[in-house]
């Protein structure tokens, strides 16, 4: 990747990304296979007058290795010292950012039920630290770079598969626009627009219809809010992206009034895994039936997670013409392949989506409609035919999407 380029990248994921005020610390977890970035990330920083940047790594092949070869009472758990570290880091303020770049294929062959009991012993012992992640207590922003072998996955016939994927990504996030953090301004602007058309109307459920044999009505949580493109942190207004690319306008489902068939678009990846192929039936907001052409197994232990990964926590609109989905690319990363497709997401809620909803403990906000759980997992149910009417307080159904892409007043830029 040209080094003008990549600095920029860093300079914009920090700037407005994940927001870093002067004299805030920055935290970075990243994969080892991404150390450039990361550093690139930290000069980026302390250039910005941050006091401190602390890094926590990761590497998927020792991952792999412990999960097929370690003592699963020891793998199944995470070291209270890595809980301290994140609770300390919270505790002080520190901005966060997540560098996504896993290899799709990481856990092949190792058994999903021990991937899922060390992700849950991990969403476990810091759900602390992730409920203040989605209550937006302080910015936190996820960013990708390519690694060997996600690139191999996504673009296996390119001479270069890694040069291909960066620059993928760097359409993806307005890298290749003459000014970067402008682009980005006016594309928040623009989802801002779609967002307060939508909370005019206070829809009370969606209506989804593919020719794939999605048929799905999805009632919308009391006193929901449409969010999309930035977010302001809690505890010092700081206006963030949370994720990068992002195309999506979302919110929060009753997840009681969930009813009918979903089925996929694009293949989820899921702790290793790609569960492609799949089907989900709601009966009064729950799971209670599905199947999956590929990764059943894996299917089957997310929504065994707990109780509230059989639920809906999130409904985001992304169309179908957004410059993601026009790349015509399967990243076999959720964090760009949501944001070429609508999408819901099994698990928890955002706060952030329902009025007040930061303010209130896990019991009003279930009696409000929303979701708790350990889990989020978003995935892509958007084709080029879906269709989705939304159901007014008076009765009346009013399109939003048509053949894949917003319709009627929602068509402007």
């Amino acid at each position: 990747m040209n080094q003008a380029l990549y600095k920029t990248y860093a300079e914009v994921v920090v700037r407005i990304g994940c927001a870093l005020q002067k004299g805030q610390k920055l935290t970075i977890s990243a994969p080892v296979e991404c150390a450039a970035f990361a550093r690139a990330l930290a000069e980026a920083a302390f250039l910005h007058g941050a006091p401190d940047v602390e890094i926590y790594w990761n590497d998927e092949q020792v991952s792999r290795l412990r999960y097929l070869y370690g003592e699963q009472a020891r793998v199944c758990s995470l070291p209270g010292y890595l809980r301290e570290q994140r609770m300390a880091a919270l505790q002080e303020g520190a901005a966060y950012v997540a560098i996504s770049a896993e290899d799709p294929d990481a856990y092949a062959g190792v058994d999903p039920n021990v991937v899922q009991r060390a992700r849950i012993a991990t969403r476990t012992a810091l759900k602390p630290y992730f409920e203040a992640m989605n209550n937006n207590v302080l910015q936190w922003c996820i960013a990708s770079v390519p690694t060997q072998a996600w690139a191999n996955k996504v673009f296996p016939n390119e001479a270069d598969p890694v040069g291909a994927l960066w620059k993928a990504i760097a359409h993806a996030v307005r890298l290749d626009e003459p000014d970067p953090i402008a682009a980005w301004q006016a594309h928040i602007q623009r989802l801002n627009r779609r967002m307060e058309k939508l909370n005019a109307l206070r829809l009370s459920a969606l209506h989804y219809r593919s020719q794939n044999g999605t048929d799905l009505t999805v009632g919308l949580a009391r006193e929901h809010i449409w969010c999309g493109g930035a977010d302001m942190a809690a505890k010092n207004g700081a206006s963030f992206i949370a994720n990068m690319p992002t195309e999506e306008v979302f919110t929060t489902p009753d997840r009681l009034r969930v009813e009918g068939v979903v089925k996929n678009a694009l293949p989820l990846v899921y702790n290793g895994a790609v569960i492609d192929g799949f089907s989900l039936t709601f009966r009064e907001g729950r799971v209670e039936r599905f199947s999956a052409a590929q990764g059943e197994a894996a299917l089957g232990a997310l929504l065994d997670t707990d109780e509230g990964a059989r639920y809906l926590g999130e409904a985001a609109l992304v169309s179908a013409d957004s410059p993601i989905a026009q790349m015509g690319v399967l990243f076999y990363n959720t964090l760009f392949d949501e944001n070429a497709a609508c999408h819901l997401a099994l698990g928890s809620s955002y706060p952030s989506c329902i009025q007040g909803g930061a303010e209130l403990p896990e019991e009003s906000l279930r009696s409000r409609g929303g979701n708790t759980s350990l889990l989020h997992a978003d995935f892509m149910i958007g084709t080029e035919d879906l269709s989705i009417e939304g159901l007014l307080p008076n009765g009346l159904r009013l399109p939003i999407f048509q053949n894949g892409v917003w319709a009627g007043e929602f068509l402007e830029p």
